[in-house]
């Protein structure tokens, strides 16, 4: 008579299961953003959302501690309410500039509609002598202050190389309306 080595019962059934919940997580589909995206995107409330929070490459590759860099974002207000951006601000920069048709100021976010920030003609924000060196890819965090909506704190990364500096984002030509067909 042969001797088999059998394993018990509920062994068998717990090897099995834990194939089969690894095979299962193999079939998930995970979140991917597809977009095109290069920096983060953070709801500020219900109505109002950062997109694409970045600082330009700089144009010899790193930034040192004492400069300015150009922030670039969008801003999307989904809301009926308008909401004003009235400071930037944080712990690795001294201080930041809005600027509006070319003046400092606050940048207006309409209701229900959009504002590019760094495109051409458009509001900017310079983040004023940085105070640590930074390099593509590495970020530093950036707190928007809304009048309304409040306050909101995002990793703003540095733009890969190979993007332009004078516009390192994906954004649609802010003179356009996608709605007009």
């Amino acid at each position: 008579m042969s001797a088999q080595h059998r394993t018990p019962i509920p062994r068998r059934v717990a090897v099995i299961a834990a194939a089969l919940a690894v095979a299962a997580c193999g079939d998930e589909t995970p979140d991917v953003d597809d977009s095109g995206a290069v920096g983060p995107d953070e709801a500020v409330n219900e109505d109002l959302k950062l997109l694409q929070v970045q600082l330009a490459y700089p144009e010899d590759g790193v930034y040192e501690a004492g400069e300015d860099a150009p922030l670039y974002l969008g801003i999307a207000n989904t809301g009926e309410p308008e909401d004003d951006l009235v400071d930037v601000r944080g712990p690795d920069f001294l201080d930041a500039t809005l600027t509006v048709d070319g003046e400092p100021g606050v940048i207006r976010v309409p209701e229900d509609d959009n504002v590019y920030v760094g495109a051409e003609g458009a509001p900017s924000i310079v983040l004023e002598d940085l105070q640590t060196e930074l390099r593509s890819s590495e970020s530093i965090p950036v707190t928007f202050v809304f009048e309304e909506a409040g306050e909101v704190t995002v990793e703003a990364m540095v733009a890969a190389e190979g993007q332009s500096p004078d516009q390192p984002f994906d954004f649609e030509d802010p003179a356009e309306d996608p709605t007009e067909e």
